[in-house]
């Protein structure tokens, strides 16, 4: 007997589809052998030393590995028992793979747990799951975020099922689990579960007062969210720690907040991927005054809750850059998820709408999956080079820049750390901010092009970058500190720099040096100082007029 059209569930709402959305997501991360995120290849590097510092001593005169309690351990954590069976690199490729498959996943279930069924306008969430925030690769972020929105659809669940008390049990280790994941996903999911319980007790009051009504909600939302409160007390620990650096700031950047909302679904194409982050915005504007779009209170004050924090949130949290530009994109995801076309709209343009989405969604995968796979074939390009370069050697990299933030990265700035991966070789790309995470730089004789950002070089001194020109790096950097110099697609640049060095690889601008230590670098001219040139001829000009 056919289902009566009221109950029938469309094909987006059945959890054949739910499976074919989690295949589909984890394609674009088949084909390359590392996930072509910015950072990864700098954590894969941090990865190496905690799992080889025993067996590598000299990895330990470089670096400071100690085990402490903070949060933003994650994919730290996954690694210990994964990397032993599987090896650093699959490990590493799993885990990452399965965090837009659980992304899109937790999307879906909000929808479901919310509106009864998934409504088509959460077909056009699910690109999302390759957000911007991914593609630089905050990979403890983002599995934390993933792992906050199934988390949340849970807890909407026991709600819907009144299991209240299993909750609480329940949410007292997964919001610890969170918050050592990583701190965002265990706040996102605070705000997100706060914002549920308000609407819900809200609707649950009978009087008229103005204590029953909205003063009593606010209080009994707090008291079901205590369960989330424990993780409180570690970020207390963790942040007042003397060890503990990184300043808080960049307050209240308007123009910054904006390109992030441009910026959610940034990969290769610009006119692209702002047309698709177009789309979206164009949904939720239509949303606002089509009679045919009804929305969920619940999860619109969520949407509010997130946007509220997005505008407070600072640039820079603790050391950590983009922390605004880490929300927009869930943000913008749980406010598509508040809107549905209502029941008396006509199946037809539903079904339209639908069609659509999927094809959205599709197009969005398959262009990821072509960026993901050009990725990997630079990737491949430059790796080559350490197959020249010995074990344990002490390597000093430069990658090129530009000063202008070009839509398309190279996604090669952290991929120095390849060399610690692969050959336990030294890389100076490593972050060193003490309690914002578990390794420290302590190679000294290496000091300044010691540790991020010495890696990156560009043509000419950028006016907002501590970055350094190739010329001044190539000539600067601590000769006896370093045995080899790695240049991956650097700028232009005067090959009477080279002096000293020996060249044992080269593929095109990007090469791999032996340091000659009995060769003094080369001196640099007036030209090689380039916008510093003026200065120093203004200086050169005083010295030669000043009387004796």
């Amino acid at each position: 007997m056919q289902t009566p059209p009221d109950t029938q569930l469309r094909w987006w709402q059945t959890r054949a589809f739910v499976v074919f959305v989690a295949i589909v997501t984890a394609i674009p991360l088949l084909i390359p052998d590392i996930a072509p995120l910015v950072d990864l290849p700098g954590h894969m590097a941090r990865y190496r030393v905690q799992l080889a510092h025993d067996s590598a001593p000299w990895l330990n005169d470089w670096y400071d590995f100690r085990w402490q309690l903070i949060g933003n351990l994650g994919v730290d954590l996954l690694i210990e028992p994964l990397a032993p069976i599987l090896g650093l690199e699959l490990a590493v490729k799993l885990i990452v793979l399965t965090i837009p498959p659980l992304t899109a996943v937790g999307y879906l279930w909000i929808a479901r747990e919310v509106h009864g069924r998934i409504p088509v306008t959460a077909l056009f969430a699910l690109p999302l799951a390759y957000s911007y925030p991914f593609q630089f690769g905050f990979v403890n972020f983002a599995l934390s975020m993933a792992l906050a929105l199934n988390a949340f659809a849970l807890w909407l669940r026991l709600a819907r099922l009144g299991r209240f008390r299993l909750r609480a049990i329940l949410f007292v280790p997964i919001g610890l689990l969170l918050w050592v994941c990583h701190t965002f996903g265990w706040g996102v999911l605070g705000v997100l579960a706060f914002s549920a319980e308000l609407i819900r007790e809200h609707d649950r009051s009978t009087g008229r007062g103005v204590v029953d009504r909205w003063v009593r909600p606010w209080f009994m939302a707090g008291i079901h969210c205590l369960p989330l409160a424990p993780p409180a007390l570690l970020m207390l620990m963790w942040r007042s720690g003397g060890h503990v650096t990184g300043q808080t700031g960049d307050w209240f950047n308007w123009r910054a907040k904006v390109n992030w909302l441009t910026m959610v679904l940034r990969d290769r194409w610009m006119a692209f991927d702002i047309a698709s982050v177009a789309v979206l915005l164009l949904i939720l504007l239509k949303s606002i005054r089509d009679p045919t779009i009804t929305y969920s209170r619940n999860l619109t004050l969520s949407a509010l809750f997130l946007l509220a924090v997005f505008i407070v949130l600072p640039r820079i949290v603790f050391g950590s850059a983009y922390a605004d530009m880490r929300l927009a994109p869930f943000m913008i995801g749980i406010a598509l998820l508040a809107v549905r076309p209502r029941s008396n709209t006509r199946q037809l343009s539903v079904s339209v709408l639908a069609l659509f989405g999927l094809a959205f969604f599709l197009a969005r995968t398959a262009a990821t999956t072509v960026s993901y796979w050009l990725y990997d074939k630079s990737y491949d390009h430059e790796l080559a080079a350490l197959e020249k370069l010995p074990r344990g050697a002490r390597l000093v990299s430069f990658v090129g820049e530009t000063c202008y933030n070009q839509w398309t990265m190279t996604r090669l700035q952290h991929l120095p750390g390849m060399a610690m991966v692969r050959r336990l070789a030294y890389t100076n790309d490593q972050w060193s901010m003490p309690g914002a995470q578990l390794l420290t730089v302590k190679y000294q004789a290496g000091r300044p092009f010691n540790h991020d950002p010495s890696e990156i070089v560009t043509t000419t001194q950028c006016p907002t970058e501590w970055w350094r020109p190739v010329s001044i790096s190539l000539v600067r950097f601590p000769r006896d500190a370093f045995d080899y110099v790695w240049l991956i697609s650097p700028p232009n640049y005067d090959k009477r720099l080279e002096q000293g060095l020996v060249p044992v690889w080269r593929d095109g601008t990007s090469a791999l040096f032996r340091v000659d230590h009995s060769v003094p670098p080369a001196a640099l001219s007036i030209d090689d100082w380039g916008p510093y040139r003026e200065i120093l001829l203004k200086r050169r000009a005083a010295r030669l007029t000043k009387p004796s």
